[in-house]
């Protein structure tokens, strides 16, 4: 997620944060990489598509492994949303 999360930086992950709603556009999640399902990843979401996937993009477009690969993914791929940043 560079430049907005930095390599090394600690984050805090709401774990419950999508109990009872939606991820939303711009929101900074945690997920499980679709393609490789002992990775976590960072993205942000840039949509909800009308099946309910979620489409995530990396803020450093150029060299992101993202949505734009592996297509959107299932709810249950997505473990938290980032809600801080610890420098």
């Amino acid at each position: 997620m560079y430049p907005t999360l930095q390599a090394g930086e600690t984050v805090l992950v709401n774990i419950k944060a999508y109990d009872h709603q939606t991820p939303q556009a711009d929101d900074i999640v945690m997920a499980l990489h679709p393609n490789l399902p002992n990775q976590k990843i960072f993205k942000r979401v840039q949509f909800v598509n009308e099946y309910g996937r979620i489409y995530l993009i990396g803020d450093n477009k150029t060299e992101s492994d993202d949505s734009r690969h592996f297509g959107p993914v299932p709810p249950e791929n997505i473990l938290g949303k980032v809600t801080s940043r610890l420098r």
